[in-house]
This record gives C-alpha cells, structure tokens and sequence, in this order.
C-alpha cells in the first residue's frame, strides 16, 4: 500500500512511476437515492487518472434526501471500503454532492459604484458580496454563488472587469440554497462514517463537469441528470451557468409504477426495466411476452412487453414535459443552441434519445463521464457522471488551494472551463 501524507482535502501519494512527480488523491462521493458511488482518483497538473471505484446499494434516502442517518452511513462505509480498496488507500477526506427539491436556484444582481477608477479585485468581490445580500427563507443556507457576467457602465457581457474604469460596476450572479437541516444531515452521515467532507457540490453542476464540452457550454446546453429520486436540470448558455432546477422524480419512480402496475416485488420491477424497458412502445413487438413474477407463492404471469413499455413511457416522457415546461416558463430555452444531454442512470434506458428529442424538439445524446484516465472502463457509465464530476471539482479545488487562492473572476472562469 502507498505511503499517505495528508493535505487539506487530500493526500499525497508517494508511489508513483518514476519519471513523474507524487499526484493527489480526490475523492468524489456521489450519495443518491439508489446507488451511492465513490470514485478515487490521483489528479496532476495535466491529467485525472481514476484509480478506484466502489458502488454500493443505497439505504437510507428518498428523493436525495437522507430520512435514517444509520443506514445511510452503512452504505456511504460500504462505497468507501471498496473504493479504498481498489485504489489501495485509506479516505479520510470527500466531495459530495447534494440534490433534492429543497434545492433552490435563481438569479440576483449586484451594484457597486467605482467612480471613474480602475476596477480592483476587491471591487470585483464587493459586487459578487453585494448581489448575495438577498432575504431567504430561514432554513436555507446559500451553497453556491455563480458569477455570470459584469457590465462596466453600458458596456455587457463582460467576464473579466479588472482593469476597466468606469462609474458603475454591475453583475448577475445565480445562487443556489439548500435545507438546512438537509445539508446538515448529510454532513452528518459522512462525519459518522469518519469522512471530512472538503465541499459540498450541487450534482447537476458536478455532473456538466463530467458530461458537456466547453464548446456544448458556450453555444447553450441544458443538461439534465436523471437520478434514482431526483432529476436535476443545469442550464449554461455564454459559458456560464444560466438556471438550475430540481424535480422530485426519478428512476425510482418508474420502478414503482411497475410494480404497482404488474403486482410485482420492486426488486423485481427493477429488474424488468433493466431487461426489457423503453422509453418508446412504439419499437417493441405487441406479441412478445415476457415473465413477471408475483407476491407470495404464485405462478409468475405473462405479460406483453409492450404492456410493461407503456407503464414507462407515460412515466418518463411525464418527467420530460415537465423538464421541458420548466425551460420554457423560466425563458431558457430559446437559449438551448446546443441541444439537450440526459445523463444519470435513467438515461440508460433504451430509445430515451429518441423520445426526448420529440418532447424537446432538439437534438439530445447521453452525458458519458470524459477527461479522465486510468480505469475509465469502471466508470463509463451515466451512472457514474456525477461522482467522476466532484472528482474533476476537487481537482480545480485543490488547484486553487495549492496556488494560495484566486480572485472571483478566477474561480468563475475555471470552474466554466473542461478540467482537462
């Protein structure tokens, strides 16, 4: 096993090839609804190499929220062990990432006079402090504060302001809260499971890390992350994060409609739509039967896959519209130039593409985790967008601790950019 040196949200590892200096261990830890899944990874200047994986059932969460801490931190444990085991080290430290409809996003402005003078970095954070002073309900807690652009007098879409005179500095800002008592539940789970959480990260923002390209940002894109009890929408348009929204629907709930409506186990409705789910009925032959198996000791009955189909096409393409009128009512989606990416485990389900792009009328694909090496094999898979996502997160995070700190108009540069 590799000698271990901690630092501030990592450690160091020493046994590395030769010819290259010791990387950093960065540890991502994606808690959801039906999975939780821990990713480590040793992060360079120029490269992410995965090194671990561990995925484990979830227990103890509903709709992304945790409802007993107990089990809850039996699964993170779970997850940890086998990614420190594959990786060959102890995690001590972890990114995490938080969803839920407790989740709330919007978009604030902030003024600050400059008096015909060169705008300095303070003046910059002064304006970023002035757009946070915003009343919220008293059991939210701001979690992220996203610069989107700065207008200097008459002149827009600024992203960079130092060095600019002028007589007033202005900018747009989106600031996503959190339930307190959520986010101290969570807190508390990783605590338990002898975890320091480093940072707490907002899932569709770490999974548009993992999932959309620079060019996909600037253009306008609308990722949408489909997890086991929540779907969680991040819009970016001009490089930079424009709107988030969360739904409490998700995978699990075309399990459960299964079941409901095959008088099916929810294990084994799960299995069902592993094997045999679309998100399209259209594709499927009426006359091909499958085995469904019952309660108690009855026989397992026959039913038409097409049957099966259509409890999750209604599901689904629910989920869509409601995505999709989201978009509209918040003015987003004349924005979408780029097109849509669904990502999470729900877009592995067959012909989803197909039937997004009629609910969106634009072009959809699948969010596959990118700009990571190592065993990319292990983590190839929209199941794993989120947790790859807080690993590239921590990379940027531990750069800026490494480099002492940077300014605002740094941080919000970088985190807009691939990590890779």
């Amino acid at each position: 096993m590799e000698e271990l040196h901690e630092d501030e949200g990592s450690i160091k590892v020493d046994s590395v090839a030769p010819d290259r200096e010791p990387g950093e261990l960065v540890v991502g830890l994606d808690i959801g609804t039906t999975k939780i899944c821990c990713v480590v990874a040793e992060v360079f200047d120029d490269d992410v190499e995965i090194i671990g994986v561990g995925t484990t059932p979830s227990v103890g969460l509903k709709k992304g929220i945790v409802v007993n801490i107990e089990s809850t931190v039996r699964s993170i444990k779970e997850a940890v062990r086998l990614a420190g085991e594959a990786a060959g080290c102890d995690i001590r430290s972890v990114y995490v990432g938080i969803a839920g409809n407790h989740i709330k996003g919007f978009n604030s402005p902030g003024i600050l006079a400059i008096n015909n003078r060169e705008i300095r970095e303070n003046d910059v954070r002064d304006v970023v402090n002035a757009a946070k002073t915003v009343k919220i309900s008293a059991n939210q807690q701001i979690i992220h504060v996203m610069p989107q652009e700065y207008m200097v007098d008459d002149h827009t879409g600024i992203q960079n302001p130092l060095g600019m005179t002028g007589v007033r500095l202005v900018t747009n800002v989106h600031i996503v809260t959190a339930d307190i008592g959520a986010v101290h539940n969570l807190s508390s789970c990783c605590q338990k499971a002898n975890l320091e959480v480093v940072d707490l990260v907002l899932e569709s923002m770490a999974s548009a890390y993992a999932a959309l390209s620079a060019d996909e940002m600037e253009l306008g894109v609308a990722l949408i992350d489909i997890g086991g009890g929540t779907t969680d929408v991040a819009v970016f348009c001009d490089g930079t994060i424009r709107h988030t929204y969360e739904l409490a629907l998700g995978g699990h709930n075309l399990t459960n409609d299964l079941s409901v409506g095959l008088r099916t186990p929810l294990q084994e409705a799960e299995r069902l739509k592993e094997d045999y789910g679309s998100a399209l009925s259209s594709t499927i032959k009426p006359n091909h039967v499958v085995d469904v198996p019952t309660v108690g000791d009855r026989e397992p009955r026959k039913v038409t896959q097409k049957v099966l189909v259509d409890i999750l096409q209604a599901r689904i393409a629910e989920i869509l519209e409601m995505v999709n009128q989201e978009l509209i009512a918040s003015g987003q989606k004349s924005k979408i130039n780029g097109g849509i990416v669904i990502t999470g485990g729900t877009a592995l389900l067959s012909n989803l593409v197909e039937l997004a792009e009629q609910v969106f009328d634009m072009p959809v694909r699948i969010g596959y985790p990118v700009s990571v090496q190592g065993k990319v094999e292990e983590v190839h898979s929209p199941r794993c967008t989120t947790a790859v996502g807080l690993v590239l997160h921590g990379k940027r995070h531990q750069t800026e601790q490494n480099q002492g700190g940077q300014g605002v108009v740094g941080k919000v540069k970088g985190w807009i950019k691939k990590i890779m």
